[in-house]
């Protein structure tokens, strides 16, 4: 790891030192080799494979140029920084400004095609529009390009990233690699360049690597194009340049799992293998002599110790007198219900006799009681307790008249009718 890391920063030193003027240029620190043919789509906003790159490599793109306001600016910050990158131009831009396609040339930059119009309908367009479109497209940036017609690279992006089998297929038999993005910064929506710089480091810091499609023929573009380079010098990354395989420019050698963004575990196997280390001057230890183990008059007596069971501590004795303690029994009438049981089943039913007149004169839709029904409520609860006190007093005096004795009920009761005999006479 420590090799790799100090080859990465030899690469990014030199490649800034070949930077006139700016020592301390991002630069790019590789030119990456690819062959249409081999790998005809990238990209894993919608295919399976990208570009075969490391850890915290990054290719810039630029879609929709030239625009020679716009466009010839993100040119300059490019050239500040000695990074490279790679274009896809309209056709009718083209035409429009091909003095713009022969400046990306000039920077040493690559050239791709995005159709003659950029229609955003190619998905559903019939094949032969499609073709007609691609085709037109290649021959306006050719024509700009002049005597240097053959430096335009077999690249090609779909406009809006709008796929289809039947125009995937058409370029694929005309050797033009179809180019997605690993991720975008909506540089095209009406957002502020602060967004485009946040959406671009954000999604990349989430990839760790990949393909970025910016525009260069936007404002907010030019303005966050230079904070996104510093911020990628910063924390490490590099610029990867791509350019066609020719007869003189051979193919860079990769493994099939490097073209994928995050190659699964079993790649791990095609991994170079660790060393096997050999051992020299094996020495072996002597063997114990038998008498060693042979019984001695000390091994009984440690055998013993070492077999006896340890004294656990014995759990303490109860007193036997313990046992037979006795808890004093409650008296009767600790359980008896003052007045009877008559008396408590009427208080009971006080009791739920006014809450339920307390619910009912609750203000509907609010659970509390108005003043005037929270009075009227306070003097029943009272006639209600005083009712009970009377009855609880009537039944505590018929229950003494139940506990006299016969003798004084029989008593009282040939007393009162000679009274009453005596009254009569008289």
């Amino acid at each position: 790891m420590a090799f790799g890391l100090l080859a990465g920063f030899a690469a990014h030193a030199a490649s800034a030192a070949d930077c006139p003027g700016h020592p301390n240029a991002l630069g790019t620190s590789r030119t990456l080799v690819v062959d249409p043919r081999e790998h005809p789509r990238i990209g894993t906003m919608q295919y399976p494979e990208t570009l075969p790159l490391a850890d915290h490599e990054v290719v810039l793109t630029f879609d929709d140029g030239p625009l020679p306001r716009n466009s010839n600016k993100i040119l300059d910050i490019l050239a500040t920084e000695c990074v490279k990158a790679t274009f896809f131009t309209i056709g009718s831009m083209a035409r429009f400004s091909p003095e713009g396609v022969r400046k990306l040339l000039a920077a040493g930059h690559t050239i791709g095609t995005h159709t003659q119009t950029h229609p955003l309908n190619m998905n559903r367009m019939p094949t032969e529009r499609a073709r007609q479109e691609i085709d037109d497209g290649i021959a306006s940036t050719k024509a700009a390009l002049g005597d240097n017609a053959d430096a335009l690279a077999p690249f090609f992006r779909i406009p809006g990233l709008m796929r289809a089998d039947n125009v995937e297929e058409y370029l694929a038999e005309q050797g033009i690699l179809v180019w997605s993005a690993d991720f975008l910064a909506d540089d095209w929506r009406h957002i502020s360049s602060q967004r485009v710089y946040d959406l671009a480091i954000s999604r990349l810091e989430a990839k760790g690597k990949g393909i970025l499609l910016l525009h260069d023929i936007q404002a907010r573009t030019v303005a966050a194009l230079p904070r996104i380079l510093e911020t990628l010098k910063a924390r490490g990354y590099r610029i990867v340049h791509v350019v066609p395989a020719t007869a003189e420019r051979p193919v860079t050698p990769t493994e099939p799992h490097e073209w994928l963004l995050h190659p699964p575990p079993d790649a791990i196997a095609s991994w170079p293998q660790a060393p096997n280390f050999v051992f020299a001057g094996m020495s072996s230890l002597p063997v114990p002599a038998r008498s060693e183990f042979e019984e001695t008059e000390e091994m009984p007596a440690l055998l013993q110790a070492s077999l006896s069971r340890p004294s656990w501590p014995q759990p303490p004795e109860f007193a036997p007198g313990n046992a037979t303690t006795k808890l004093a029994a409650p008296a009767p009438d600790l359980f008896e219900v003052q007045g009877g049981l008559d008396v408590a089943r009427r208080g009971a039913a006080l009791s739920r006799r006014a809450h339920k007149v307390a619910a009912a004169a609750r203000e509907p839709g609010t659970g509390r009681l108005s003043r005037r029904e929270a009075q009227r409520l306070n003097s029943r609860q009272a006639r209600l307790a005083r009712a009970g006190d009377r009855q609880a007093h009537r039944d505590a005096a018929d229950a003494a008249r139940q506990k006299a004795s016969p003798a004084t009920t029989a008593h009282h009761g040939p007393v009162k009718r000679l009274v009453q005999i005596r009254k009569r006479r008289v």
